[in-house]
């Protein structure tokens, strides 16, 4: 595959439909996105997928216009077959299916939580860091071991994105939820005890957000956000320092749309300092969902012939991260 120059990545996971262009050496040439944004409420998927489906052609151009291409210039087109909602993975499906027959160029579906690591693998130069992904369908702690991302810890119910955005939305303080409790925490004074569950290398973010909501009613809102940040990051903190005693890598990668919290970066920082591994955390514009990671993670597949006729390209709403082979690593 060494005439491939130019990757499309359709990423349709949840909430963002994005679109975007990368080059075989892992330079960003375009990241378009649209975001459904709900009225109340979480993501409803049927609502989620109508939105992708009315603004995935303008995405689409916009993505080739930066770029400064046309669709005749891509190689390739990937997708992001899963983890994620059913009828948003089968919209961004059908737009990248659309592409490839169109370009008459290979189709390659790609692994979410794999493009997360991938993105962040390449922007930050390190080979084998130990993973945090934090998103708000995601929390995961893995690393690289025997061809495939092992999972040294994860979440047992809720994500901690999620946990965070429905608080925000429980205090009226809308989307996106994460910077708007962080810079209420700034102002928090009062540590309020709230449940703190960590089991095994596990973490359980479900009765935390029952009890924060309950607390709601009757506590300052500065010093409610101040106590379920440092608890909920406080619970990942340290089973992430488990995991990177226990695989003794050299470095550790944030990544995920709740990388981009500040706070979380503090925390996770403290814990490299104490076991003398660098820290890097992926750039803010490729944090969140988007295109661009889906693109580079499907050029890494491609090198290894993960290229699926457009009949067989099923999604998999529940793909785990440790499903998937990466023979790019080996």
């Amino acid at each position: 595959m060494s005439s491939v120059r130019y990757v499309l990545g359709i990423e349709s996971t949840a909430h963002t439909f994005g679109c975007g262009v990368v080059s075989s050496e892992g330079v960003v040439l375009s990241n378009s996105k649209s975001e459904y944004v709900p009225k109340a409420g979480g993501i409803h998927p049927r609502e989620a997928s109508q939105f992708h489906a009315a603004n995935a052609s303008a995405t689409i151009r916009d993505s080739l216009s930066v770029a400064k291409m046309d669709l005749s210039q891509i190689d390739a087109v990937a997708f992001s077959a899963g983890p994620g909602l059913g009828p948003c993975l089968r919209t961004g499906a059908t737009a990248a299916r659309m592409l490839s027959l169109m370009a008459g160029v290979p189709l390659i579906p790609v692994n979410h939580c794999i493009a997360h690591i991938e993105i962040g693998r390449v922007a930050c130069k390190e080979d084998d860091p130990l993973i945090v992904y934090v998103s708000g369908g995601n929390t995961i702690v893995s690393a690289f071991s025997d061809g495939r991302y092992r999972i040294f810890g994860e979440t047992l119910d809720i994500a901690l994105g999620n946990c965070l955005d429905t608080f925000a939305r429980a205090l009226g303080l809308g989307h996106p939820g994460v910077p708007k409790i962080e810079s209420l925490a700034d102002e928090g004074k009062v540590f309020i005890p709230l449940p703190y569950v960590v089991k095994g290398q596990d973490v359980s973010y479900s009765g935390l957000l029952t009890m924060a909501i309950r607390k709601s009613k009757e506590s300052d809102p500065n010093d409610l956000s101040l106590s379920l940040l440092e608890v909920a990051y406080g619970m990942l903190a340290e089973v992430t320092e488990r995991a990177l005693a226990h695989t003794e890598k050299p470095s550790l990668l944030l990544t995920g749309g709740v990388a981009r919290s500040q706070r979380l970066q503090r925390m996770l920082e403290s814990v490299c300092r104490e076991h003398a591994a660098r820290f890097h955390v992926v750039a803010p514009e490729v944090a969140g969902d988007n295109g661009a990671m889906i693109a580079w993670a499907g050029y890494l597949g491609l090198l290894k012939g993960q290229e699926i006729q457009v009949e067989k390209s099923f999604i998999k709403p529940k793909w785990r991260l440790d499903q998937v082979e990466v023979p790019w690593r080996t």
